[in-house]
């Protein structure tokens, strides 16, 4: 059974609501999945689960939340070689320009990003929340 983390920070619960789903999906595909806030998660978990699913809402101008999950992922990034992840969050300006770096930062830390990253504006409605259950499937 795949071992999941799905870590995520959310200020207004919509990227809750996002790694819910993420997690349903996992579920639904046999695995074992936790949820985890930014504040749960450290670098020395990184290896303890076979995929990780991070997700953060863009804040600011389009940057990862900067009290929390920034510190909780830069410290993650030397331990993402070679491991399967997938990412995730909401936005409430711009055109996504977060994610694209996020992806970028991620593919320089030689992770494998198992599918497309799922982003929707403000709260998820029932196609992102399908994505989302698709992307926790494709962890599996």
């Amino acid at each position: 059974m795949s071992k999941i983390a799905v870590v995520y920070w959310s200020g207004t619960g919509n990227t809750e609501a996002m790694a819910a789903a993420v997690a349903e999906g996992a579920k639904e595909k046999g695995a074992d999945a936790v949820l985890l806030t930014a504040a749960e998660f450290s670098a020395d978990q990184v290896n303890g689960y076979d995929a990780i699913a991070f997700g953060c809402p863009s804040m600011g101008s389009e940057q990862l939340e900067e009290s929390e999950f920034e510190p909780m992922f830069f410290a993650c990034e030397g331990s993402l070689r070679g491991k399967n992840i997938a990412l995730f969050g909401s936005y409430g300006w711009g055109d996504g320009e977060w994610m694209r770096s996020w992806e970028s930062r991620c593919a320089d830390d030689g992770a494998v990003l198992v599918c497309d990253s799922v982003i929707c504006n403000e709260a998820p409605d029932d196609e992102a929340l399908s994505a989302c259950r698709g992307l926790g499937a494709a962890l599996v």
